[in-house]
């Protein structure tokens, strides 16, 4: 399933960088968010790739939810797919945007595949643990390295998002023994987590599962945990919920090797 993921993702890198090559048409989804010919190409090739290949494993993709097609995915595993996460980066000609894809089971993300094509890197996770993966000019996979989080450290060098900065964010992380702090767009920053690069990165405010599910499953195989704000493994495939809309995340902090509290 891993291969698929990858094969699929890569494949959605490929489209997506000769569109950010030539330039970007942009509108505005319902939601005001922005979307472009990217996320939408790029969609349909991942669902290609996992209808032929995992017919029977009902997939969530950010795009096809925003048009009303949303599979019953109660009590069996089900795929989280995020086509282009940080379309605003990628609108901005910035290169931290990713393609997400994972696989969830019981409420947990167990395995994903997150690729960065712009920077031509790429990073898995499942339970025979993560890598980090080195994305050749003709995308090929050229290197495969083993990843691990680190113990926490003391002094915390924390990763936060770009665009989506927050007071309570700015108040967790003046509580924090934090030495350093990047800002950083998309998945990419559970990667960071799980390659022992950062200790933490706090999210307060609304995200969506497939914004996470992927870079989550990377973080969790290389030992780390994201946690809500009660200190429980953040859960996926909440729908019928009363305060808010279907996959919807609560705020929550991911961290790199730690037991949860």
């Amino acid at each position: 399933m891993l291969d698929t993921f990858e094969k699929a993702a890569i494949s959605a890198g490929q489209a997506i960088m000769e569109v950010f090559e030539a330039g970007a048409t942009v509108r505005l989804k319902d939601d005001a968010s922005p979307v472009t010919e990217a996320d939408e190409r790029a969609e349909r090739i991942i669902l290609a790739i996992l209808g032929s290949a995992l017919p029977d494993i009902p997939v969530v993709a950010e795009e096809s939810v925003a048009a009303g097609k949303v599979p019953e995915v109660a009590d069996r595993p089900f795929i989280l797919v995020d086509p282009l996460d940080g379309t605003k980066e990628f609108v901005n000609r910035r290169e931290d945007f990713t393609v997400n894809i994972a696989l969830v089971v019981d409420g947990a993300p167990v395995a994903g595949v997150v690729y960065a094509p712009a920077k031509a890197v790429a990073y898995s996770g499942s339970s025979e643990g993560a890598e980090k993966l080195l994305i050749a000019p003709d995308f090929t996979i050229s290197v495969r390295k083993a990843i691990h989080a680190r113990p926490v450290a003391e002094e915390m060098v924390a990763v936060a998002s770009r665009s989506h900065s927050t007071p309570e964010t700015e108040t967790f992380l003046d509580r924090q023994r934090v030495s350093s702090r990047t800002s950083v767009g998309s998945s990419l920053k559970f990667c960071l987590l799980a390659e022992g690069v950062a200790d933490v990165y706090p999210r307060f405010g609304r995200t969506m599962e497939w914004d996470t599910a992927a870079g989550d499953a990377v973080l969790r195989a290389a030992g780390g945990v994201t946690l809500d704000l009660d200190g429980l493994p953040l859960r996926y495939g909440k729908v019928r919920q009363a305060a808010d809309s279907n996959f919807a995340n609560p705020s929550f902090i991911a961290w790199g090797r730690r037991q949860p509290v």
